[in-house]
């Protein structure tokens, strides 16, 4: 017999940040970890990033973790708080200096106004007073990014063309992309499964996890839930939270706006029910290449 393949086993994941409940969009993007995961057989962690105070709002970690339950996907292990992770950040921020991958940076929010969040090197080569406030920002190269997204397709991205990124912010706080990578390699998380509206972090975080010897994980970016006129469902555009009560009509609806055909008589089986069949017909195929599903058309 031929040795086995040493395929590492599938560890999937969900983030939300606690600025605000679940509305339709993030289901959307929870299911969809969720359906991922238990088609590969895998384990689905949800881990909250809550490393922005200014942006979160009081209880709704809380509500997050009971409208997921509510709705079925129930996760395995502890559910990780970046809150609790700045030993580990501030770890990996100080081999990155000692390799000289990271330069302080001390432009204010006004001088960068206009350059749609490249930055272009003003403070690469400055001298920096060790007193004044700045954040850290990570070394980029001309290098080419290239991957390939389950459902996006074949990705390529110019490192010159999305700019050194911010890893610690002036005010202290930790920045997403370095807590993202930091943690995604801390759980042994292997697919990411998230909304294609953040699909210009994936090449930083590539780098990243490159400049930090991490391993890649594998990528897939879902169409986001729009209204007609061409809103993405966020927090910030007032999207109204799911409901905690009969969760089966937006179960639904989230499986149809997977390309999935779910029975009309599906409506009167139970969550776990609802789910099983997801798990059993889940597939991306139909979401091959889209950006976006109107929520209307749903």
């Amino acid at each position: 017999m031929g040795d086995k393949l040493n395929i590492p086993p599938y560890i999937g994941r969900f983030a939300p940040s606690p600025s605000g409940p679940l509305h339709f969009g993030s289901l959307v993007a929870a299911l969809a970890s969720y359906l991922d995961a238990r088609a590969h057989h895998g384990k689905w962690l949800v881990r909250m990033e809550d490393i922005d105070p200014p942006r979160e709002q009081p209880k709704a970690a809380d509500q997050i973790l009971k409208a997921l339950d509510v709705y079925g996907l129930h996760w395995d292990d502890s559910v990780l708080f970046q809150s609790d992770r700045s030993e580990a950040y501030d770890d990996a921020l100080d081999a990155l200096l000692r390799e000289e991958k990271l330069y302080p940076c001390t432009c204010t929010r006004k001088k960068l106004a206009g350059l749609n969040g490249v930055y272009p090197g003003y403070c690469r080569h400055r001298r920096v007073i060790p007193s004044q406030p700045h954040g850290l920002r990570l070394l980029c190269n001309n290098q080419i990014i290239q991957f390939q997204d389950r459902i996006q397709g074949d990705q390529s991205f110019a490192l010159n063309t999305l700019g050194d990124f911010i890893l610690k912010r002036k005010d202290g706080l930790y920045a997403y992309q370095l807590a993202v990578c930091i943690d995604d390699n801390f759980q042994g998380v292997t697919h990411i499964v998230r909304g294609v509206d953040i699909l210009d972090s994936t090449p930083r975080q590539l780098y990243l996890q490159s400049q930090l010897h991490y391993p890649h994980p594998v990528y897939a970016h879902i169409p986001v839930i729009t209204r007609n006129n061409g809103n993405k469902l966020s927090k910030q555009n007032h999207a109204p939270a799911i409901p905690l009560t009969n969760p089966r009509p937006l179960m639904i609806k989230a499986l149809t706006a997977f390309g999935l055909k779910p029975e009309p008589e599906l409506l009167m089986n139970s969550v776990e029910e609802i789910l099983s069949w997801g798990i059993k017909h889940w597939s991306m195929r139909n979401m091959a290449g889209k950006k976006e599903i109107f929520q209307d058309s749903l």
